[in-house]
């Protein structure tokens, strides 16, 4: 494992985290395919190692967005239930797409995600 290269991603997806709320899957996925590829098998390493990084950095920003009044706590007790569940029925999906299909999809997603935000209101 590159760990210099690991650790530059970690910082990325850890700065974007804060302060767009994203770092883990839009950041970090797609940085260990492009620069970790033969260390990181397929995009469900991927994916899963993003998941395991993020739940610290979530928990650091969120405490940082707290102490400055930019969380919403009743809508965090409404979104974690389903977001949990979500998330589990998510990660079981993996197991019935191929990783080819995958990362196809998640492309997709990220390209429609991109246009919106930068042509759409």
């Amino acid at each position: 494992m590159n760990i210099f290269l690991a650790g530059v991603i970690g910082l990325i997806g850890g700065i974007t985290s804060g302060l767009f709320g994203v770092g883990g899957g839009v950041v970090m996925v797609p940085a260990m395919l492009l620069l970790l590829g033969s260390q990181v098998g397929d995009i469900k390493q991927a994916i899963g190692t993003s998941l395991a990084v993020i739940v610290p950095t979530a928990l650091v920003g969120s405490w940082k967005h707290h102490t400055q009044g930019n969380v919403i706590w009743p809508a965090v007790a409404a979104l974690v239930p389903m977001a949990l569940a979500g998330g589990y029925l998510g990660a079981w999906m993996t197991t019935k797409i191929a990783a080819d299909d995958l990362k196809k999809m998640f492309g997709g997603f990220l390209v429609l995600v991109g246009f919106k935000l930068l042509f759409l209101k």
